[in-house]
This record gives C-alpha cells, sequence and structure tokens, in this order.
C-alpha cells in the first residue's frame, strides 16, 4: 500500500504506540482520583498538556483536551455565540471543513446571519471583502482555517484576525490541518480560540485539543464533574492524552523536515505533470502545506481514477474524509470559482513524513497508467 491520505488521517507513530500502552493497560487509574494510582494518570494528562502547548507556543493552563477537532470546532463556535447573544453574525469563509461549516448553517437556520466569505481562484481569502463583512457590524464570531485541507492552501490569518480584533468579534480558527506541518504560535495574535486534532499529526484518533486564550472568556459546551479546569467535564482519556503529547513533541521536531516533504511533493507533481498531460494543481502552489497537492485531470473521472488507484494499491482522496465514504465533487474546488467538471475531476495527495521515495515514483507510474485506462475506456470525457 502508497497510503498518500495523509491529510485524512496519519499512521500512529511507534513512539506514540509505546508510550500510550502503559496507560491502557497497568496504569488505568482515573486522573482525577486523589490517591496515589490517579494522581499519576494526572501527572501524565498534565506533560502532555504542556507537549501539546509547546506546539503551538501557548501556555499549558491554555489546552483543553476534547475527543477530536469536531468537537472542538463546535465548542468554541457555540461558546462565542452564546458570549454575545446581541450581535447575530458569524463571518467564516466558503472553504471551511464541514466541522465548522455545518455547526454555521445550523446557527444560521436558528436566526443568525451567516456571512461567507469569498476565496479567489488560487483559494486565496479576499481581505477586502473580510473587511467589508466586519464593517456591517453585528460580527459575534468570525472563524477561519489556518490551512485548508484539501488543497493546503495558508490563510492570511494575522490579517483576518487584526480586522476582526478592531471590531471587537471573537475570533476563531481551525488549525487541524496546519499544526505539525508548518511552524504555528498563538504568541502575539488577536486570536481566542484554536483546534486542534491528534490523528493528524501522527497520534491517536478520538482525542483532540481547544486553545482558549488566558483571558478569552469561555461557555463550557460539557458539563458535569468540571474536569479540564471546568471547561470540559468528563473523565480524561489518559492513553489518548498521552499519546497526543508525544506526538505532538514529535511533530515540533519534525518541523524541520518540512522542506523534504514538500520536495517530495514536488517530485510527484511534477512526475505526474510531465505523464499526463494538461493536469493542473488546485490553489496556490507556493503559500500551501509542504504535504499537500490537489490536481485537476482534465477529462478524467475522478471516481474512475480513485477506483484503479486503490486497486493499484495508491490511497488517495476526492477531499475531505468527513462524509459517508461517497465520492462527491469538491465543494473547495467549486467555491474557488471552478466548474463542477473540475471539481469532479480533481483528487487530493497527502504526504507525511513516513512517505518514502519509491513511494511516490510507484504512485506516479499508477497514476499514469490509471489516466491512461480511463482515457481509452472514455476518451469522449
Amino acid at each position: 500500500m502508497i497510503y498518500l491520505d495523509n491529510n485524512a488521517t496519519t499512521r500512529v507513530a511507534p513512539e506514540v504506540l509505546e508510550a500510550m500502552r502503559p496507560w491502557l493497560d497497568e496504569s488505568y487509574g482515573n486522573p482525577s482520583a486523589g490517591y496515589r494510582f490517579g494522581r499519576e494518570a494526572r501527572r501524565a494528562v498534565d506533560q502532555a498538556r504542556e507537549q501539546v502547548a509547546s506546539l503551538i507556543g501557548a501556555q499549558p493552563e491554555e489546552i483543553v483536551f476534547t475527543s477530536g477537532g469536531t468537537e472542538s470546532n463546535n465548542a468554541a463556535i457555540r461558546s462565542a455565540l452564546a458570549l454575545r447573544p446581541e450581535r447575530r453574525a458569524i463571518l467564516t469563509s466558503t472553504v471551511e471543513h464541514s466541522a465548522v461549516e455545518e455547526v454555521v448553517k445550523f446557527h444560521e437556520s436558528t436566526g443568525y446571519e451567516a456571512r461567507l466569505n469569498p476565496v479567489d481562484s488560487l483559494g486565496h481569502l479576499d481581505l477586502d471583502a473580510w473587511k467589508a463583512n466586519l464593517e456591517q457590524g453585528g460580527v459575534a464570531l468570525a472563524t477561519l482555517m489556518w490551512a485548508n485541507n484539501e488543497t493546503g492552501v495558508i490563510s492570511p490569518l494575522a490579517e483576518a484576525a487584526t480586522l476582526a480584533a478592531e471590531h471587537d468579534a471573537y475570533f476563531h480558527t481551525d488549525a487541524v490541518q496546519a499544526a505539525g506541518k508548518i511552524p504555528l504560535s498563538v504568541d502575539g495574535l488577536p486570536l481566542h480560540t484554536l483546534s486542534l486534532s491528534a490523528h493528524k499529526l501522527h497520534g491517536p484518533k478520538g482525542v483532540g485539543a481547544l486553545w482558549i486564550h488566558r483571558r478569552a472568556r469561555f461557555v463550557p459546551q460539557t458539563l458535569g464533574g468540571g474536569q479540564e479546569q471546568e471547561r470540559r467535564s468528563g473523565t480524561e482519556n489518559v492513553p489518548g492524552v498521552v499519546g497526543f503529547g508525544v506526538a505532538a513533541e514529535l511533530a515540533a521536531r519534525a518541523l524541520a523536515t518540512r522542506a523534504d516533504i514538500a520536495a517530495l511533493r514536488d517530485r510527484f507533481e511534477q512526475g505526474v505533470i510531465e505523464a499526463v498531460p494538461g493536469v493542473e494543481i488546485n490553489g496556490d502552489p507556493d503559500a500551501r502545506l509542504p504535504n499537500t497537492s490537489n490536481l485537476f485531470f482534465p477529462g478524467i473521472d475522478g471516481e474512475g481514477l480513485l477506483i484503479l488507484l486503490d486497486e493499484a494499491g495508491v490511497c488517495c482522496s476526492p477531499g475531505s474524509a468527513c462524509s459517508t465514504g461517497q465520492v462527491k465533487p469538491s465543494r473547495i474546488v467549486r467555491a474557488m470559482g471552478h466548474p463542477a467538471a473540475r471539481a469532479r475531476s480533481s483528487v487530493r495527495f497527502s504526504l507525511s513524513r513516513f512517505t518514502a521515495p519509491e513511494e511516490i515514483d510507484a504512485a506516479i507510474t499508477a497514476v499514469a497508467k490509471a489516466t491512461g485506462k480511463l482515457r481509452v475506456v472514455l476518451p469522449g470525457r
């Protein structure tokens, strides 16, 4: 298998698995318990909190562990709206992950105004429109992803957050795809909350984090025993949290290799472009994550290409993995102003630090063979 769908999920790093093992076996104490067995688990959770905080330049007490990026996004958005009930507008972009898009849609159905800010053909946020949306007033929350999960395009986060701050709007960013791939720091940015997910950076599934600025107000969405400093009740997932902490530490170290990953991505793109006439990159080829390649194959049915690549042992994706497994045209490509035909003929490939050069060469060959077959079978397309 050649795994090129790392924006969907990543393999668990061996060091992460080893660190989690004791907390799944003999060290099963409840971190809220007062006896030594429980205090050991509490120390492990606190250490992981420090490791995750370090990845984004935050303070440990600002980190709240959750079940993943989706919960973190939901909690941040719902809290922000609860804090400013007199403001009835939500500002976001047209290329957000469904974990933001669907929450915004829900609140729109309850009477909020959703202001969807456009992007251009390269996936860049229209900052003039962003400013104009804020100047209309009434924005309770502005939420913008740090980097796009389908194209890898990096948002002008500092500029967008600064504009939001000038209009006293709460600002949230979904940093799930960016964390561990490019250097991130919340220090000095006018942010209130930020979402993270462990399984996007070689940690386990089912655990994430919400960073909440130490001076930001927050309304908890899950009530109960008052865990996580009363910001997210429920017994912590100790094995998952420990794994997340180790994964975050490894990711911080691995940032030094991001140029090597980008070089492999460029090698893959160049090989495919040379082998398959007409292939184009979706999104800005420069201002994007080092591991992400979203390619348009003119005249090729994207679903058919995915099937043939699967048969060849190459894992890739038409876009986001957060669906029922159905292959659908990318709404992100459509939001960039491209026609539905281009969206149906686009495929995302995403690498990791475990991707080997020989896998890239084999993937190029597989893509060339698969597209060749499809053009023979469907010459009219």
